[in-house]
């Protein structure tokens, strides 16, 4: 008799993280054109605001497809990148994002600086994070939300490698996937992820394109994908 009470509590213990999954897609900011126009052509950012906005509804997209149509997605964006590149185009940038996260049911949670990041993202259910995706710059130690928004090629709001330590494992479904979309990822973060969480971070090894995102294909990758 208590094997089957174990057992059935475990039954019902699944079916609840079962019930909580989710999805969450996290999306950095966009670089200044004022800033990336002093660049060379090839080495310029951003030309197009919506990159990693772009990305993230195509992959809400995926998600819908692989797990159902009411899979629940919760979609992290970065503030201040995009009201900064708002008011340089003079485009209500912040108002569109909230409009695509209403139009696929997402729930939309804003975040304002890597600290933020890390209270918003250890704030998620215990078992919940089914898939997880970040979209925005990078390089092979760091996510960069921010990109060359007040400073020329300068980041000011991240999460390091070494501040993997400060999110909760417990967040995670055991069968986890993550993945990052930004350059570099592979080279040294997907380690540090899963030495310290547990689970398998997929990264780049090299730079990811973004050209083709508005033409509705996902970024690529040059030089493989690692976990």
């Amino acid at each position: 008799m208590p094997r089957l009470i174990k057992s059935l509590f475990a039954c019902l213990l699944l079916l609840t993280q079962v019930g909580q999954a989710e999805h969450v897609i996290v999306c950095g900011g966009p670089a200044l054109r004022k800033w990336e126009d002093y660049r060379i052509q090839d080495d310029q950012h951003d030309r197009w605001w919506g990159n990693f906005v772009r990305a993230s509804t195509l992959r809400m997209a995926e998600i819908r497809l692989a797990y159902g149509k009411e899979a629940p997605l919760v979609w992290l964006v970065y503030r201040p990148g995009f009201e900064a590149r708002g008011r340089e185009d003079g485009k209500p940038y912040t108002k569109w994002i909230a409009e695509q996260a209403a139009k696929r049911k997402a729930t939309l949670i804003w975040f304002n600086s890597g600290g933020d990041y890390i209270n918003t993202i250890n704030s998620r259910p215990r078992g919940s994070v089914q898939t997880f995706d970040y979209f925005g710059h990078s390089n092979k130690y760091t996510f960069m939300f921010d990109y060359g928004s007040e400073i020329m090629a300068v980041s000011n709001a991240w999460l390091h490698e070494r501040d993997i330590p400060r999110l909760k494992s417990s967040i995670f479904a055991r069968n986890a996937h993550c993945k990052s979309w930004g350059c570099h990822t592979g080279q040294s973060m997907s380690k540090a992820w899963k030495n310290h969480l547990g689970i398998s971070l997929e990264g780049a090894k090299g730079k990811t394109v973004y050209t083709l995102v508005g033409q509705g294909t996902m970024p690529i990758g040059y030089g493989g994908w690692v976990r």
